[in-house]
């Protein structure tokens, strides 16, 4: 059916749905298409793991919390005898 279509009817084609609905409306159309289609194949990629969703999230609430523990620090030899020329 679609077979005996040449080039020049589908460039005819093409000029009538310009002609109706504008470069604007089609570059929209175009826009929201590409977004439905990365948003599609983004849906499936996290039902196959979800897992590693949860991973990544836990991941970074770890890696952006401060530490509860205060931080050691230990003094290297050099900086005891400072220390203690000072006092």
């Amino acid at each position: 059916m679609l077979g005996n279509i040449g080039i020049w009817q589908l460039l005819i084609i093409l000029v009538i749905v310009l002609l109706l609905f504008g470069t604007k409306r089609l570059k929209g159309l175009g826009g929201d298409l590409g977004g439905a289609i990365k948003g599609f194949k983004k849906a499936m990629t996290d039902e196959k793991n979800p897992e590693t969703d949860e991973q990544k999230r836990v991941e970074e609430e770890l890696n952006a919390a401060p530490s509860s523990e205060p931080e050691v620090t230990q003094k290297t030899a050099a900086d005891a005898q400072s220390d203690t020329k000072q006092s």
